[in-house]
């Protein structure tokens, strides 16, 4: 019987800052374990409290974050906020070798350049928040940033809100059971997709016209 093949699909989350994505990506995580595998992020920025480097991001200086731009080790890579963020191409790879699908919590720019580089393998969701207020009150609620981040944060939403129509999906997280019931139908229906089940509809026609089938079924 033929080798089954690899999905290699690549789900993207992009979102405001403070519009629930990571929630939602952590949740799809423990949904999908074993069948789904989180992108860890290289940046340049310094880790935040109760952040774990190599499970919330893999921190790295601006000399080694540039180094690896020269190498072309990024399947992505952006600048948000004052700060580089990055994806390896070599994780994307090694995830596919082992059968996983990608889940990523990166911004529109990440999102475009994967698209580009994965155009077939790549869906893409935008999470919106349900109004600006909520969103603010998100961010003002997180107690981690100055009132000067948080006022660029909130600046840099409305240019993020502004590339939505680049996404095939949409989610509003205005209800984190329904945003979330919303997601993973967007990914199960992804991994259904004709280019990702054809092999099976391929494998059955080989098998119906296979001499055994003729003369061990039809008989």
């Amino acid at each position: 019987m033929p080798t089954r093949p690899r999905s290699r699909l690549l789900l993207v989350l992009s979102s405001p800052s403070g519009a629930g994505k990571t929630t939602l990506a952590r949740r799809l995580m423990e949904r999908f374990e074993g069948e789904l595998t989180f992108s860890v992020s290289y940046t340049t920025r310094p880790p935040r409290p109760k952040e774990t480097p190599g499970r919330d991001y893999h921190f790295v200086s601006a000399e080694e974050f540039a180094l690896m731009v020269a190498r072309d080790s990024f399947a992505e890579w952006a600048e948000v906020h004052g700060h580089r963020y990055g994806t390896s191409r070599a994780a994307i790879e090694e995830a596919f070798s082992q059968g996983k699908d990608v889940l990523f919590d990166i911004d529109y720019q990440g999102g475009r350049q994967l698209k580009a580089r994965y155009p077939a393998e790549s869906v893409r969701v935008f999470v919106l928040p349900p109004d600006m207020r909520t969103l603010a009150g998100r961010l003002r609620g997180r107690a981690t940033d100055s009132p000067e981040v948080i006022q660029r944060r909130l600046a840099k939403a409305v240019d993020e809100l502004g590339h939505y129509h680049a996404y095939e999906y949409l989610v509003v997280n205005d209800d984190l059971d329904r945003a979330f019931g919303e997601l993973e139908a967007i990914y199960l229906a992804s991994r259904c997709r004709w280019d990702r089940k054809s092999f099976y509809a391929e494998q059955l026609l080989a098998e119906a016209s296979s001499e055994a089938f003729r003369t061990e079924i039809l008989k």
